[in-house]
């Protein structure tokens, strides 16, 4: 089985300043002190790739202040269920291993620097 295929392997990717995350990985991640912004996303869906520029530049912006992953639903299912994913891009907010907001849908960035305050 390839590295992304099975759903318990702990893997943890980096892509520039983006940390992918699955299911096995999500854990030690999201435990971690410090502020955490996780955007659940799917390839086909349109609104995630729309807001993934966005992502992408908070990434930058928040850079040593906040930890920005994304997590592919597809791929990992039970960290989804776990927190209630029923739609995406759905954008949680983590500080100190707490999850303090959810966001879901395509927001502009101005509505994700705002939660983004709640945990920095």
């Amino acid at each position: 089985m390839g590295a992304g295929n099975n759903l318990w392997e702990s893997t943890m990717t980096e892509e520039g300043l983006l940390i992918h995350l699955n299911d096995g990985s999500f854990g030690e991640v999201i435990k971690a002190k410090g502020s955490v912004l996780v955007d659940f996303w799917a390839p086909w869906c349109g609104p995630c790739l729309a807001m993934a520029p966005v992502i992408e530049a908070l990434a930058k912006e928040y850079e040593g202040r906040v930890k920005v992953a994304k997590v592919n639903v597809d791929e990992s299912p039970v960290i989804a269920g776990k927190y209630g994913i029923k739609g995406i891009p759905t954008v949680l907010f983590f500080k100190n291993g707490k999850l303090v907001d959810t966001l879901t849908g395509l927001m502009p960035k101005i509505r994700l620097e705002e939660s983004l305050k709640k945990v920095l």
